[in-house]
């Protein structure tokens, strides 16, 4: 295994009477996660929920709190987005981070549509296409292409200039992710040219088995792949070490993973949801789990999905105990390690983790 590129997702999740505190709490588990050497850094976007409304603001301000680790979104449900304005707002936040955007999308309706009715769409919603087109839509406004014809013109009293969506964020296009989880979704992607996000859960839509059908979605986003930049695929698993974790903090870690050991045993719900098993242990225990799946092997991005509702200093206990004690046993150094080996200068001191731990081969 050759794990190149490790990154976190966390909900952003914060408590009914303190917004402020759960947000804040985000940001600076960004500067940590940059800290330890991760190379991305990724938020959910959930609405109406105790979570994070609006990636892009988030994403604004961890530009200001960091430097050099990636900022993503995971995902924007494009149907609940106006196309023209979100270009504005990725184009915003990828400048002021000098580059470091990655943007995941998906497509539908939007879930709470029928609930929110007036309060989110201007007509009938009936009328409205939540398909696939409304992404494309969207990257077509980040593309920079001029609107209008050649002599069309726009005045303001900074000059006069061809109208397209500003600012222009050049190479965001090609930092598009999809959320995939079907083989529709995967096809789609890698047709069209989006890197892959799959993660813990996917539709069982020819076996039973999670790992079998993630592989076939794998297998056909390659082979669909046109693009002429390589593909990228960001594999997402739920990992929780206990290492240093207190006796409490382990109890509570054990018991929240129990409660969820049911939604693994077999396909659930009309659309036959499969789930992969959240791994909670010990280093030792969650490397020999990870030697044992089968998709790890065929990826180079890694991406911890953080639980809801812990606390900010169960997820700093979470970040630390992977980067010190299961990342590099799957090839991975911090990119502290590796800026510094790229530009002549002493690398970052090595680790420890315990002397049990082996490399992955």
């Amino acid at each position: 295994m050759a794990i190149a590129h490790l990154a976190f997702l966390t909900p952003g999740n914060y408590a009914e009477d303190s917004p402020y505190q759960g947000l804040e709490d985000t940001l600076r588990l960004f500067e940590q996660g940059e800290a330890l050497g991760y190379q991305g850094a990724w938020v959910r976007q959930r609405h109406l929920e105790r979570a994070v409304s609006s990636a892009t603001t988030l994403l604004a301000a961890a530009t200001q709190r960091t430097r050099r680790i990636a900022l993503g979104t995971a995902v924007i449900q494009m149907g609940y987005e106006n196309p023209f304005r979100l270009a504005e707002d990725l184009a915003t936040v990828d400048v002021l981070s000098h580059g470091r955007l990655q943007v995941g999308l998906s497509a539908g309706a939007p879930p709470y549509g029928p609930l929110l009715g007036g309060r989110l769409f201007d007509g009938d919603a009936q009328g409205i296409d939540f398909s696939h087109a409304r992404v494309e839509r969207l990257r077509s406004n980040l593309r920079g292409d001029f609107f209008g014809d050649d002599d069309f013109f726009v005045e303001s009293p900074a000059g006069r200039h061809r109208p397209r969506v500003q600012p222009h964020a050049t190479g965001l296009v090609e930092r598009l992710w999809y959320g995939g989880g079907s083989l529709k979704s995967a096809q789609w992607a890698g047709a069209q040219g989006y890197h892959l996000l799959i993660g813990n859960l996917n539709r069982g839509e020819q076996t039973d088995n999670f790992f079998e059908a993630q592989r076939s979605q794998l297998d056909l986003f390659h082979a669909s792949w046109s693009a002429p930049y390589a593909p990228r695929v960001a594999l997402g698993r739920v990992i929780v070490p206990l290492d240093s974790a207190d006796t409490a903090t382990r109890a509570r870690y054990r018991a929240w993973a129990a409660l969820r050991v049911p939604r693994t045993l077999g396909p659930q719900g009309d659309r036959r949801t499969l789930f992969a098993r959240d791994l909670v242990g010990t280093s030792d225990e969650i490397l020999e789990s990870l030697r044992q799946d089968p998709i790890l092997p065929s990826v180079q991005e890694l991406r911890l999905e953080l639980p809801y509702d812990f606390t900010g200093v169960e997820y700093a206990q979470i970040l630390s105990d992977t980067a010190r004690y299961i990342a590099p046993a799957l090839g991975w150094s911090p990119a502290q390690a590796v800026e510094a080996a790229g530009h002549g200068v002493p690398r970052a001191a090595a680790t420890s983790r315990p002397s049990s731990i082996t490399a992955i081969a």
